[in-house]
């Protein structure tokens, strides 16, 4: 009798087990959700009218300060960016160069609704290299910097026209950054190291972070652009945009990836640059990347800006739109984003 009350009991435990699993049918385990970007369209960034405003750079000859042709183009960079609906202001001084050299600095800075409470930054430098110190000819005259220079003018200039037409929501300052390029000489034709001459460059860029007005409304986040029309060229992750504006930096790069330029914007890491975001970040504390053609040279294996880099090499012939397509059109959609 005990054996068959104990049949009956297990039965019963099983019976209502299969009931319960009938009633409460065990859900499917769900499988992990791969998070996916989306991102807002932006306007159409035309590298046509882009290469146009470089090659109106270049036409005024080398932009070299205490010249006259760096005045006048200087001039017509201020009227250009007022009529594409720009509040032009013009950041005036004196700099010491490495040669003790006085020269005038002029930031010519356009700033796009001006009363927004967020504001995001673009820069580059206007003015060119006073000497061809890595070319074999020619090394004590100006270069007529084309890529190193009026490449990444001319990109803004090209944001600047969209952004007038189709309107930003938000604040927008594009500062154009003087005597960036006037860093003391390295006549062995070989790429020096630039931390090793540190503060004889950007020097525009300094004069503009150590006198800021006391009522200046900080922008959210800044990016430069920094020799960006070359052919193939390649733009890494670089230290300082790393350790300063990293959150920025790897949005920017995946968006770049996302819109099809990903042979332009690479996930390598490159060591950090003396450059003006060296110092927007250092004084100011804007946290700013640097988007710059950095990469392995062939024939050194080690970081540089391309063989035509300070050289007499730097004109038009190596810009390409496929490049300034690639940085205008990520570069505006991340704003468009912000």
């Amino acid at each position: 009798m005990v054996v068959l009350i104990q049949k009956i009991f297990l039965l019963l435990i099983v019976f209502l087990a299969v009931m319960s699993c009938e009633n409460n049918p065990e859900k499917p385990e769900k499988k992990a959700e791969k998070k996916v970007e989306k991102w807002l369209e932006a306007g159409v960034f035309n590298p046509d009218s882009a290469y146009k405003f470089i090659e109106k750079q270049v036409d005024f000859g080398p932009r070299v300060p205490n010249t006259s042709n760096h005045v006048k183009c200087g001039n017509w960079l201020s009227i250009k960016l007022a009529s594409l609906g720009f509040e032009v202001t013009q950041q005036i001084g004196e700099v010491t160069a490495f040669n003790g050299a006085k020269l005038p600095v002029r930031n010519i800075i356009g700033n796009f609704n001006k009363d927004s409470p967020k504001k995001i930054m673009l820069c580059a430098h206007w003015d060119t290299r006073p000497f061809a110190d890595r070319d074999t000819q020619n090394i004590n005259l100006p270069i007529i910097g084309a890529n190193d220079g009026a490449s990444g003018v001319g990109v803004l200039l090209e944001i600047a026209r969209i952004i007038q037409k189709d309107s930003l929501k938000i604040g927008l300052e594009i500062i154009l950054f003087d005597v960036e390029d006037y860093g003391a000489p390295n006549y062995n034709s070989s790429f020096s190291d630039l931390q090793s001459m540190n503060d004889t460059w950007c020097l525009g860029s300094q004069y503009w972070g150590y006198n800021l007005p006391k009522d200046y409304q900080k922008p959210i986040f800044g990016m430069l652009l920094d020799m960006v029309g070359a052919k193939n060229a390649v733009f890494p992750k670089e230290e300082i945009s790393r350790m300063y504006a990293g959150y920025h930096l790897n949005k920017v790069w995946k968006l770049g990836q996302y819109l099809g330029y990903g042979s332009f914007f690479k996930n390598k890491i490159a060591p950090p640059l003396t450059d003006d975001h060296t110092y927007i970040n250092e004084l100011t504390q804007i946290p700013t990347l640097d988007i710059i053609h950095y990469d392995l040279s062939p024939f050194t294996n080690r970081f540089d800006f391309g063989k035509f880099h300070h050289t007499h090499q730097d004109n038009m012939d190596i810009i390409d739109r496929k490049t300034l397509k690639a940085v205008g059109q990520t570069v505006l959609t991340y704003l468009y984003n912000n």
